[in-house]
């Protein structure tokens, strides 16, 4: 068996209970180009339609989604459903699934601010240093003004870690 090469990572789906207020907020907080206007889709006959249906199973009804993409030119679909719950406790990392996406920015306590600003909040005091006295790596968790759990990281991913982070 030949050994795997390291794919790239193409986008990330996250469900929102407001797509346009969510375009807003990446696209003005966080930056991100909207490639896809918001669209609604109807479970139908369309191709669009019937790939829905595969994934949804049957009576999803309808949903809106939106694509950006980030300045590194991963894609973001933003998906409001028809009938979009908001859990009490969205933070419920202990169960399988994604829990988290991280975005990098240098100057991160800007950004922390900006997302309060917004709405969202802190899921941490204040950004914590992987190195303290030696690197001026930190990192923080936020939430969306949507209750998504996102991560702030300084510096890139590979320099957080290459050097063994903890």
């Amino acid at each position: 068996m030949s050994k795997a090469y390291p794919r790239t990572f193409s986008h990330i789906g996250i469900s929102v209970p407001n797509l346009e207020k969510a375009v807003e907020f990446y696209t003005e907080v966080l930056g991100w180009y909207l490639i896809m206007q918001p669209t609604e889709i109807i479970e139908d006959n369309s191709p669009i339609g019937e790939m829905c249906t595969d994934v949804f199973g049957v009576k999803w009804s309808k949903f809106k989604i939106a694509h950006l993409s980030t300045g590194d030119r991963i894609g973001v679909e933003l998906f409001e459903f028809a009938n979009q719950e908001s859990p009490k406790n969205n933070f419920e990392y202990w169960k399988t699934g994604v829990f988290h996406f991280c975005v990098q920015d240098p100057n991160l306590e800007e950004l922390v601010e900006k997302i309060v600003a917004a709405g969202g909040k802190k899921r941490m005091k204040a950004p914590r240093y992987y190195y303290p006295d030696e690197k001026p790596y930190r990192m923080i968790y936020m939430e969306d003004p949507f209750g998504n759990i996102l991560e702030i990281y300084s510096h890139s991913y590979e320099l957080t870690y290459a050097a063994g982070a903890y």
